[in-house]
């Protein structure tokens, strides 16, 4: 994307009734990797107990043979997770396991509770310790209560109770559950392997494990997979709530080779850039995508525009995530070791560059640079998606206002602080046009600032972390 260390959220998996179910599940989180690099973990159950292995770094890095040791049973959800809400520590990392009064359960998360300090401190007023900073675990911590008679009935209790982005799996000694807010913020995807039931959240896993997709989660729906089969409840059913589908996922989140909202999102993805080029023409040689977001994008373009498209950059996929200096010459260099520009393809030509943002805007201009370093005669930026000028409460790392260059500059500044001939963003009715669905059955809080919720705590990520501090003696 515009590369600014906008983080992806999270991914969630869940298997239930299959013999390698740990197993199966890495291979689900292997295809989930884009979602979240910091931690991953694994959760299993042989329906007597439930049996816990995370570990900070990548899927590849978490889980050996002594990991899959550990993980005996059937049943399994599985993780992979960007700190959205609370620090990047191994404490924090998910499942998040607990034992109480009716068991062992598991939870799995992804996107962000707008009212969790609300919940977390009636909780905690009712005796409820916290060994975390999420607001996953808080989640668990409404199950629990004990004026809910059964598992069952605490998700669906605790589902009424939560405000904001959800899409969970959970895990008991016998029981797989998959909940997705009522809005339908996050994707959440039913798929089957065999005999065994499978969640998801992108179809691309279920490719990896040649599961068959049947359909997505509904927005409010709560499934239940035991020795029975499968079953929905749906808590909301007599509410009329619209939809927010994250229109974030499409233009940059989900992978290509994914269905979400049911749209595919390579499909949506071309049509933006084919959106784009009819906005904002331009005459030039050649389009270039920032890769591998803009790829998509930049196709569509193309091919509206009858502009040739070429690879300008080649990317590095073996860089970490830890490489980070705050001055300008550390962040040019971090580009550089990240894409870099190919002379013979962008010297004296004329180069339309897509990407599908532009947040703090460090990033975007350093690839500017390294354009015009290797001899591009004019560079005009393209973005497949509208300015970024409000943070986002729902799962994405977005900064704060101050921090977003489209909130504090006219777009005559920002093109004069990228360097760049000419700019142009998609408009919002292009963007949500792009997909077969709804527009209005989408969020696009971060480009309008209009949110589909009451925001109760307009804090940052580590919100629940400076409440636990601030209470320290």
């Amino acid at each position: 994307m515009g590369g600014e260390n906008i983080k992806h959220h999270c991914g969630i998996f869940g298997i239930f009734n299959h013999p390698h179910a740990a197993r199966i599940t890495q291979l689900g989180l292997f295809a989930l990797q884009h979602r979240g690099e910091e931690a991953a973990g694994i959760c299993t159950s042989d329906s007597s107990d439930l049996y816990l292995v995370k570990k900070m770094g990548h899927v590849g890095e978490a889980f050996d043979e002594e990991s899959f040791a550990q993980l005996p049973g059937k049943n399994a959800i599985g993780h992979v997770r960007y700190s959205t809400t609370g620090s990047s520590t191994l404490l924090n990392a998910q499942p998040c396991k607990v034992d109480y009064s009716r068991g062992q359960i598991a939870i799995a998360h992804n996107g962000n509770l707008v009212n969790a300090q609300i919940l977390r401190a009636e909780l905690e007023a009712y005796g409820s310790i916290f060994g975390s900073t999420i607001d996953s675990e808080v989640f668990v911590h409404m199950i629990a209560k004990p004026s809910y008679r059964s598992h069952e009935e605490g998700v669906i209790g605790a589902t009424k109770r939560a405000k904001g982005a959800f899409s969970l799996v959970l895990l008991t000694e016998d029981h797989l559950f998959g909940v997705r807010d009522p809005q339908g913020f996050r994707p959440l995807c039913l798929g089957k392997l065999g005999h065994s039931f499978v969640l998801a959240s992108e179809t691309c896993a279920f490719d990896l494990i040649e599961a068959e997709f049947i359909r997505e989660i509904e927005p409010g729906e709560v499934v239940v997979i035991d020795s029975k089969g499968l079953r929905s409840y749906f808590p909301f059913k007599d509410e009329k709530i619209p939809k927010a589908q994250c229109i974030f996922e499409h233009v940059y989140f989900a992978r290509p080779d994914s269905t979400i909202f049911n749209d595919s999102v390579a499909f949506v993805r071309e049509r933006l850039g084919r959106q784009l080029a009819k906005e904002h023409p331009v005459e030039a040689d050649i389009v270039i995508p920032v890769p591998d977001s803009g790829s998509f994008a930049a196709m569509g373009y193309s091919r509206e525009s009858g502009i040739p498209l070429s690879h300008g950059f080649v990317r590095n996929h073996y860089i970490g995530r830890t490489f980070i200096s705050p001055s300008e010459a550390g962040r040019l260099l971090k580009v550089k070791i990240k894409l870099n520009p190919i002379r013979q393809v962008v010297a004296g030509k004329r180069v339309i560059v897509v990407d599908d943002s532009i947040v703090r805007g460090n990033t975007a201009r350093s690839r500017v640079k390294l354009l015009r370093g290797a001899g591009a005669k004019e560079v005009h930026m393209r973005i497949s998606g509208p300015p970024h000028i409000s943070p986002c409460f729902y799962g994405i790392d977005f900064p704060s206002k101050k921090e977003l260059l489209a909130c504090n500059s006219s777009m005559e500044e920002i093109k004069k602080f990228l360097n760049v001939d000419t700019l142009g963003y998609l408009s919002l009715d292009g963007m949500l046009g792009a997909t077969t669905q709804n527009p209005k059955d989408f969020c696009a809080a971060c480009y309008t600032g209009k949110y589909p919720t009451k925001i109760y705590d307009a804090d940052d990520k580590y919100k629940l972390e400076h409440k636990r501090n601030c209470c320290k003696i």
